[in-house]
């Protein structure tokens, strides 16, 4: 057997990805109460995390879809919205947290 080979990249951003759209995923029944301030921390944090993972691999593209998430859920400087078409900005949020925890990888300096 051969010496195992050491990783190039590590995917840094699939952790706060993933936990991002289990927020947002149970923040839906949170949607009209007053703890939703809670769920806006948790998702514009973990959206700025991710997006430093994203300049870290060079992705520059994901902050397009990420720096947006970052400010309609600011929970500093609030953005009402209300109705169907925030309920499908969750999900859609949620889905581009999943495919950006994936698909960024991050090199791994030595």
């Amino acid at each position: 057997m051969g010496t195992p080979v050491e990783p190039t990249f590590s995917r840094s951003a699939l952790a706060p990805g993933l936990l991002g759209a289990v927020i947002l995923l149970g923040g839906l029944a949170l949607l009209d109460s007053e703890s939703y301030i809670i769920i806006r921390y948790a998702v514009s944090i973990l959206a700025l995390i991710i997006c430093v993972f994203a300049v870290q691999s060079k992705a520059y593209l994901w902050l397009i879809a990420l720096v947006p998430i970052a400010v309609l859920w600011n929970p500093i400087v609030v953005i009402e919205l209300h109705g169907q078409g925030w309920v499908s900005a969750q999900f859609i949020a949620a889905l581009v947290f999943i495919i950006v925890g994936v698909r960024t990888k991050v090199p791994v300096h030595q």
